[in-house]
């Protein structure tokens, strides 16, 4: 019997480890929860939705313009219009003057171009409200673990009050104020709870999922420290971040829309091919020719030019000029949010540091040895719960430090509009 428990231990052990990978491997990430809410979203799909339809539009910029077919009866002298004199046919073409098609098609290509950056925009927004929730997340769960063991430290001082008073070597004061501060902590417990269930019904909304529907998500948090020049970071987003390009796109179109404004100087024209067949020879050019042939030519004469044309074109250069004013201000308005983040972001990596590595372990030992002076009455319940205090906001410090170091990062990546390069 011995042997096959002993034989079975490693099976026992194996299926265990195997398990324990299995469970953790269906724990969702931060880019996990991110991919998921990009494929599930329907403002994604709305956006790539409104992309393809942009892709659309750019060939009918160069498509002829439909040819007009007419047929004429004339010269009836019957109510019913019966016994014509002649019957015409008439084929007739607008087009525009050559040139202002192509200047159209590469403005449609444009438009489409902006629509599959917005479209990335969106993706990138999305991820990052999804990486904000998910680290939110992370954070009140923390919080909640950072409380409980806070209660179970209360708890040690509630019982070393209570044996103190019971020895008559403490007031009863101390009792109560440990009992009070107990009764708080499992309070803030529940408020933790809710806002744990909050986080995860905002991240089911980002997934397009039933807010109560359960979440699995990896709870570790990790901060890694990243190190890139801000000015490498600046010069990153004025090369990727989809408003700079979207707004350098729309000055290129107003642009071209001023070379239309300027073309509608330029006439565009009409032709038409034209067949009569005459029935009575007396209507026909000429007794023998009862059937003819014409060709019409014709084109638009900017006679109200002051009012229409020159109109449209300064028009077109106020539109340009605040498209080019736009550009710039939104380069501005990148390079100072992306300094202003990069600089939070490396205050709160190094503050999570501080609380980590030294003032946590401090606190820690402050505590302890609080606890085993006010045993020996060196010290009295104030001191020891201004101790326990300093431990909790340590810990509390630290993962807020580090929820603002993640969330930043996140934030940070959406100002430039990529991820930070490694």
């Amino acid at each position: 019997m011995r042997m096959m428990i002993s034989m079975a231990a490693p099976v026992v052990a194996f299926v265990a480890l195997v398990c324990g990978i299995a469970q953790a491997e269906q724990l969702l990430t931060e880019p996990r929860v991110a991919d998921m809410a990009i494929a599930a979203n329907p403002q994604i799909k709305a956006a790539r939705a409104r992309w393809e339809s942009a892709m659309h539009q750019i060939a009918q910029t160069v498509a002829p313009n439909d040819p007009i077919f007419s047929y004429t009866s004339g010269d009836s002298n019957h109510p019913w219009l019966n016994n014509n004199s002649y019957h015409t046919l008439q084929v007739t073409e607008a087009f525009q003057f050559p040139g202002k098609a192509f200047h159209q098609r590469d403005q449609a290509i444009r438009n489409a171009e902006i629509a599959r950056l917005a479209l990335e925009a969106a993706i990138r927004d999305l991820r990052a409200a999804a990486g904000a929730g998910y680290y939110q997340l992370l954070l009140d769960s923390a919080l909640g673990l950072v409380n409980d063991e806070n209660a179970a430290n209360l708890e040690r001082v509630e019982k070393v009050a209570e044996i103190g008073y019971a020895g008559g070597r403490v007031t009863q004061t101390d009792v109560i104020g440990a009992q009070f501060d107990l009764s708080a902590a499992r309070q803030l417990r529940i408020q933790y709870r809710t806002a744990v269930a909050n986080d995860e019904t905002a991240l089911n909304q980002l997934l397009y999922r039933r807010p109560g529907e359960p979440l699995a998500v990896d709870r570790t948090l990790k901060i890694d420290h990243f190190s890139v020049p801000v000015d490498m970071l600046i010069d990153r987003a004025n090369s990727v971040r989809q408003e700079i390009l979207q707004a350098a796109l729309a000055e290129q179109n107003s642009d071209t829309a001023l070379y239309l404004a300027k073309m509608e100087y330029l006439p565009d024209f009409t032709a038409g091919y034209i067949f009569d067949h005459y029935l009575m020879n007396s209507a026909a050019p000429a007794p023998n020719r009862t059937e003819a042939q014409g060709l019409m030519i014709g084109f638009n004469v900017p006679v109200f030019f002051w009012m229409k044309q020159n109109e449209d074109v300064v028009k077109a250069k106020s539109d340009l000029e605040a498209a080019r004013n736009d550009l710039a201000s939104v380069t501005s308005q990148t390079a100072a949010s992306v300094t202003t983040l990069f600089r939070s972001a490396q205050l709160a990596y190094e503050s999570a540091l501080l609380y980590r590595d030294s003032l946590i372990p401090l606190a820690r030992q402050d505590f302890e040895v609080a606890l085993v002076a006010y045993q020996s009455g060196k010290i009295d319940f104030t001191a020891l719960s201004a101790a326990l205090q300093r431990d909790y906001n340590a810990r509390i410090s630290y993962l807020q430090f580090a929820n603002q170091f993640l969330a930043g990062k996140v934030a940070l990546e959406q100002a430039i509009g990529a991820p930070l390069p490694q």
